[in-house]
């Protein structure tokens, strides 16, 4: 049974009213590779781009067990509780062997889901480095366009690989376990660079010791790293989602950025640059799709292929070929 489409302007006026239902299919709609619904996606960014842009959009990382969907569930009620309306893009891993994900953090969330004035919505990062999913940029200018406030991006938590999503948000939060790996021997320096804050989740009970001397050596790390070109000097604190304690800080923290930013016109700049990238993605991307659609080179990489498994071919040869023939100099 094939999927209904509607026209665009279906999906766009459903957006416009903040329409969940609409949302989720329009997401649906992003993530397909059918050229048909491509067509009908760019249809409806083009349809709500005056409406978005506006949000607040916080991307949130950290190693697997350090609490980010117990975290965000807390966080994401107190934003709602202060008038806030919050869209969660939770991205789960995909199993390079099955090509399945989990997709479990929306039955992770169940306070939150429930909220009216919330959005869960969890995608696959299929074969995507970086810890989001093809299509992140896309579906939080739909979730905008659908009146959210504020987007929060939960990444996989990959490690060294998990890049990307700095350069989708506007503020980058590193969420750590106290005591974890041997104070910061556990820390991937490249994810530490990028961060905009450090919280220390599970800041309770026995845990308060250990969360203080590592708030300390994660101070200190951090003036090791240059500033940042806005001034934005990040900062660590220490959380406890179950108890709710500090999560009004963190919010604080993020919103004394968030006016740095504007204050000195770094905002709309990351904003422009942010989008250039997005398109230099897009355009890797899709002329990639676009090549292996065309069956006459997709019967030559696989003849190239088993070139390269029987030996008479080294892969740099057979890419040579492939190249030439897709741009015959």
């Amino acid at each position: 049974m094939k999927t209904q489409r509607h026209t665009a302007d279906y999906y766009i006026n459903g957006l416009l009213e903040g329409d969940k239902f609409v949302l989720s299919k329009s997401i649906t709609i992003i993530e397909s590779s059918l050229l048909n619904d491509v067509d009908l996606s760019i249809q409806i960014l083009n349809g709500v781009s005056g409406r978005s842009g506006s949000s607040k959009r916080i991307g949130i990382t950290g190693v697997p067990g350090v609490g980010k969907s117990t975290f965000i569930e807390t966080f994401g009620n107190y934003l709602i509780s202060k008038g806030n309306k919050v869209a969660v893009l939770a991205i789960d891993p995909t199993s390079s062997m099955s090509g399945g994900s989990i997709l479990g953090d929306k039955t992770r969330m169940n306070d939150l889901s429930r909220n009216a004035n919330a959005f869960i919505r969890p995608s696959p990062t299929k074969k995507t480095l970086g810890g989001v999913s093809n299509n992140t940029r896309e579906n939080i200018l739909l979730c905008e366009a659908a009146g959210y406030d504020t987007v929060i991006v939960e990444t996989v938590g990959v490690g060294q690989s998990e890049t990307l999503v700095k350069g989708m948000v506007d503020f980058f939060l590193l969420l750590m376990l106290p005591g974890a790996g041997d104070d910061l021997q556990g820390i991937k320096k490249g994810i530490m660079e990028m961060a905009d804050g450090i919280v220390i989740n599970k800041a309770d009970g026995d845990n308060i010791g250990t969360s203080k001397q590592a708030k300390l050596n994660y101070q200190s790390a951090l003036h090791l790293f240059a500033p940042s070109e806005s001034g934005w000097i990040p900062q660590v604190m220490m959380c406890s989602s179950i108890h709710k304690i500090g999560i009004e800080d963190v919010w604080q923290m993020i919103l004394n950025h968030r006016d740095l930013l504007i204050g000195n016109g770094d905002l709309k700049k990351m904003r422009t640059a942010q989008n250039v990238d997005w398109f230099q993605e897009q355009v890797s991307r899709t002329l990639v799709a676009r090549i292996f659609e065309n069956k006459e080179y997709v019967k030559l990489r696989n003849q190239l292929e088993q070139s390269v498994l029987s030996e008479d071919l080294n892969p740099k040869e057979a890419l040579s070929l492939m190249l030439n023939k897709i741009f015959p100099r």
